[in-house]
């Protein structure tokens, strides 16, 4: 098979196991009756190429000291990390359905002490960058290679312990460290720009002294693999990966609709989201 049609296939299992994750963001919020599937589904390719080819990860030892780290800055978004989680084998598919359960070790936020996998727990937005920037100054300090990824929000980076946390990395030249921000243009009180508007974020990560790559399609695996790997090879300082999504990606009535930043689908609804991932995923056996 040549490099090519390899590189093909690689991509379009990659898809597949998206679907697979928008599949548990969907049914875990269901089943709780509350979350957020916008941003999750916004960042479902972010989640599946993260835990999927680019991590250096293992499943049977999630506590190896040389892994690489993931800080879910927008916490929030649990549920499409919780589903990348599970697909990937550090917990069984079918607890995400009780996410949000009274009892149940998903809770609505990532909890480093009870969830396999989470190394570190977040909700409190604003907070992520800066603990992925101290695991990566911690790498440096103690000569170990892992590389430190940190997944905040476009609405999220109007907080701003976010600089205080990109100063710091910039001025340590942290090129460990990776920021990916998923730029799907809406929060929960409707879009970025008429909220508190952080634009242009690209301009703003380079006066802080990063490597920016923006990437005009974040639901795009060939265009999030370039971009990874552009910034494995970055050199001496870190990278900000500005990648523009749709929020609600996947299910057609969520997508672009600020209403759905947190909300649950009803049980029409849910049958309506799971027929439509369904065919998404009976579309790319064909392929």
């Amino acid at each position: 098979m040549s490099k090519k049609k390899e590189r093909h296939m690689e991509t379009i299992d990659l898809q597949r196991m998206a679907v697979n994750v928008r599949k548990g963001i969907v049914s875990s919020v269901h089943s709780a009756k509350a979350g957020h599937p916008g941003g999750s589904l916004s960042a479902a390719e972010i989640f599946t190429y993260l835990y999927f080819e680019e991590m250096n990860i293992d499943p049977k030892n999630p506590k190896d000291m040389n892994r690489d780290r993931f800080v879910l800055s927008k916490g929030h978004t649990a549920p499409g990390y919780y589903s990348a989680l599970a697909n990937r084998g550090y917990f069984p598919t079918e607890d995400l359905l009780t996410l949000r359960h009274l009892g149940s070790y998903l809770q609505g936020h990532p909890d480093m002490k009870h969830i396999p996998g989470v190394d570190m727990s977040s909700g409190s937005l604003g907070q992520g960058v800066s603990a992925a920037v101290g695991m990566a100054l911690a790498g440096k300090l103690s000569n170990r290679d892992y590389r430190v990824y940190t997944l905040t929000g476009d609405g999220e980076i109007q907080e701003g312990q976010i600089w205080e946390a990109a100063m710091f990395a910039g001025h340590r030249k942290l090129d460990n460290l990776v920021v990916i921000v998923d730029n799907n243009n809406l929060q929960i009180d409707g879009e970025i720009g008429d909220v508190c508007s952080p634009y242009p974020i690209d301009e703003k990560f380079r006066a802080f002294n990063f490597h920016v790559i923006n990437v005009e399609d974040g639901n795009d695996f060939d265009q999030l693999r370039a971009a990874f790997k552009e910034a494995r090879e970055t050199k001496g300082m870190p990278t900000a990966i500005v990648a523009k999504t749709v929020k609600g990606k996947g299910v057609s009535y969520m997508e672009n609709q600020a209403g759905w930043h947190g909300k649950a689908p009803n049980d029409e609804e849910f049958r309506i989201a799971m027929e439509e991932l369904e065919k998404a995923g009976e579309a790319l056996c064909q392929k």
